[in-house]
């Protein structure tokens, strides 16, 4: 899990931008500001909020009980996260929420979904109230779901009326020319506009598969982050684009944040800028210090979309006010490597390169083809590492909710356990003396990188699993080291530390 090019190209930039603005704040606008909604309207016009009041009461307390719900069962928890190469745990506590068997993976963390009760699934939850919770998310969803096409609908109606608009101002424009122009404004894919052809199937390209809840109360957190750029304040989650959703996908947020506490508004220090006690979304275009930010006060209730390709082009934080806030955040992720279905498709594809003979019942590989060999070993190390130590490493927090996770998960290691019998079969085959010394290389050349990163994944999935921050967790939330066993255990064909089986291999190459 090593620094990726990608955070390292972030970093960078955000260093570059600071070192831009130097000693001084950049500009940015709330309500407060006259020009507030003009700068809403020409920069961030993908950006919409539904104030609570257009949100169907019964909606609110069904999706508010089940915040409190979740809460009062102890189901949201502050994730150990992995940032720069060093462990943290989020500020914010979390639980993912959404279709059966489906992942989301963020700071190298893969997060597996509490289901909500799809027609037709056989869930078993902890109790009742878990299963109202999370039906009332369903319904949530599917209210944010409507109001996404709804909006997107909006969106390009206003900015097709914009483009007829703009142009009958223009006599010099003849009408080909007004035609062709409108279509490709429409049709263009960085633009704020919305395609006609994307009306008619709006429907099936905004599904949201899963919410991620969030949970913070900033009077109980010790230190909280101040904004670099804007200088607005305290942060609950800093600046972002967020990960692993399907391109041009609209993100839609339920924010609730609890009554106020009483506050003397003639303490506050600053009239400018935000109210300190408000909590905000904030918007940027990003790596942009010409444009002023945008400050978007959130109430109780309230829900705001990013629609598009908003999530790409700028930023977003939020911004903590001074009561605890929930949060409902609904995606379409990016699930294509996500899922249960995928991954057992996976592991399908792996073993069958195993078979069994049958007198002995003894196990042998079908094909000793280096391009078999190396798409049974990374789909070897997916498993282990994408699937099986992200989850351990959560500890047995999803039994709170649910034990929906349990079966699959001691499937997918069965499928693990044998593709370790594949790479010892392996191993056995090119240490035979009827192996031709070009067959050797070229099977020891395509397997060592898999051994040697199987290695290193478990010395630092280890290490990450006796770290002094993974130690304070709670007894339920501790990371597992799993799967582990002793280099000795005779139930596994091959050792927990690969050290001296890298070793013969490189000594074959010699």
């Amino acid at each position: 899990m090593k620094r990726s090019a990608g955070e390292s190209e972030q970093q960078a930039k955000k260093q570059k931008l600071l070192e831009e603005i130097g000693e001084s704040w950049l500009p940015y606008l709330t309500p407060r500001d006259a020009e507030f909604h003009q700068l809403w309207k020409t920069k961030y016009s993908k950006l919409i909020l539904r104030t609570s009041d257009t949100v169907p009461k019964e909606l609110h307390q069904v999706v508010q009980d089940a915040f409190l719900t979740l809460q009062k069962h102890g189901c949201l928890f502050q994730d150990l996260i992995r940032i720069k190469g060093k462990d943290c745990l989020t500020p914010v506590s979390r639980i993912l929420i959404g279709n059966p068997g489906c992942t989301y993976k963020y700071l190298n963390t893969r997060l597996f979904t509490v289901p909500w009760p799809v027609e037709g699934s056989k869930i078993k939850y902890c109790n009742p109230e878990m299963f109202d919770a999370c039906k009332a998310l369903m319904k949530l969803n599917d209210y944010l779901y409507n109001e996404t096409v709804q909006a997107l609908k909006e969106q390009s109606l206003s900015e097709t009326k914009e483009t007829k608009d703009a142009a009958v101002t223009n006599k010099e424009q003849d009408f080909s020319t007004y035609v062709e122009g409108e279509r490709t404004i429409l049709e263009d894919q960085s633009s704020s506009y919305v395609p006609r052809t994307d009306c008619i199937n709006l429907k099936s390209k905004t599904p949201y598969n899963l919410t991620l809840l969030n949970y913070m109360d900033p009077l109980q957190m010790p230190y909280l982050k101040q904004e670099p750029y804007f200088g607005m304040g305290n942060m609950a989650v800093s600046w972002h684009h967020d990960e692993n959703l399907v391109e041009r996908s609209t993100v839609a947020v339920y924010s609730y944040s609890c009554k106020d506490p009483v506050i003397n508004r003639n303490q506050l220090q600053d009239s400018r800028g935000r109210d300190p006690a408000v909590w905000h979304a904030g918007l940027k275009i990003a790596w942009d210090i010409k444009t002023p930010g945008l400050a978007l006060p959130l109430h109780p209730g309230d829900c705001y979309f990013m629609l598009d390709d908003l999530n790409m082009t700028h930023q977003h934080c939020v911004l903590a006010g001074w009561p605890p806030r929930f949060s409902s955040t609904h995606r379409v992720a990016e699930c294509s490597r996500g899922t249960l279905d995928y991954i057992f498709r996976q592991c399908e594809t792996a073993l069958q390169n195993l078979q069994a003979d049958s007198e002995s019942v003894a196990l042998s590989l079908k094909s000793l083809e280096v391009m078999i060999v190396k798409e049974v070993e990374g789909i070897h190390n997916e498993v282990e590492f994408e699937w099986l130590r992200q989850f351990w490493f959560q500890g047995k927090r999803y039994r709170k909710c649910t034990d929906w996770w349990f079966e699959p998960m001691a499937k997918l290691e069965e499928f693990w356990k044998k593709m370790e019998i594949m790479t010892s079969l392996v191993l056995s085959e090119v240490g035979k003396e009827e192996c031709t010394m070009e067959q050797r290389n070229e099977i020891v050349s395509c397997f060592l990188p898999f051994l040697t990163e199987r290695q290193e994944l478990r010395k630092e999935w280890t290490a990450r699993c006796q770290s002094q921050l993974a130690k304070t967790l709670p007894d339920e939330q501790k990371p597992e080291c799993h799967p582990y066993w002793k280099n000795d255990d005779s139930n596994m064909p091959l050792p927990y530390d690969l050290e001296e089986v890298i070793a013969k291999l490189q000594a074959l190459l010699q």
